[in-house]
């Protein structure tokens, strides 16, 4: 069978920067006001009250707002925190307050493995709403067609290998049959140890320090997609 693909997104097929210094901080503004406006529907107020509880039964929503702005600073893999980052990030890209950054070199090789017929696999620890949302807004176009798949953390945590046996068993195939693409030389560990072929994407846009020899962990580096044969 042709080898299947599963690739990271943030330092893998897109630039850091475009996550943390446009998707983190358009929702940290958007957030106190998407709130106000949105949080009776059931969808936004079944997440708000999730957090609220996780956050130590906070009751007000302005204050659970600065909660929630404290763990956009921090990064949390909270699901609360990233539905709501989803719903707003969905209102700026229906409003084209930003389109998508994919390399293009990415975009390239994706393009050419999906022609010849080499199912990709997306799995990010942003939702897999988030996840559709960036490739089917990208600067390159609707992404979407490329993609056989997307997975997120509902499968578990991207540094552990139980993860990628999950993913694994959900897709039907031997772990040899993976390739797993990421720029997180602790995810590619737990997938090399779940038994699928890992490729560390060490992008110069990303990464200004190379990582050679025993920083890579064994795993075969590359600087840019054009470099890897599935």
């Amino acid at each position: 069978m042709k080898r299947l693909i599963l690739t990271d997104i943030e330092g893998t097929t897109s630039s850091i920067s475009f996550v943390k210094d446009v998707l983190f901080p358009y929702a940290h503004r958007a957030l106190p006001e998407f709130v106000r406006l949105h949080g009776d529907e059931p969808e936004v107020r079944r997440w708000l009250d999730t957090a609220a509880i996780d956050a130590g039964n906070v009751c007000q929503d302005p204050m659970l707002v600065e909660v929630l702005q404290g763990w956009i600073d921090e990064d949390r893999k909270h699901p609360a925190l990233k539905a709501l980052q989803g719903m707003i990030w969905a209102d700026g890209y229906a409003e084209s307050a930003f389109a998508a950054h994919v390399y293009r070199d990415a975009v390239t090789a994706l393009r050419h493995w999906r022609e010849q017929n080499h199912p990709i696999y997306v799995y990010s620890s942003g939702s897999v709403t988030a996840q559709k949302l960036l490739f089917g807004h990208s600067a390159a176009g609707n992404l979407l067609d490329i993609f056989s798949g997307f997975f997120d953390t509902s499968v578990g945590g991207k540094r552990e290998p139980q993860s990628y046996r999950n993913i694994i068993a959900a897709l039907g195939c031997k772990p040899a049959d993976v390739l797993f693409l990421s720029d997180v030389v602790e995810e590619l560990d737990a997938a090399r140890e779940a038994g699928m072929t890992t490729v560390l994407v060490d992008r110069r846009d990303d990464y200004p320090a190379p990582r050679h020899g025993e920083a890579c962990h064994g795993h075969r580096r590359v600087e840019s997609f054009a470099d890897i044969r599935p």
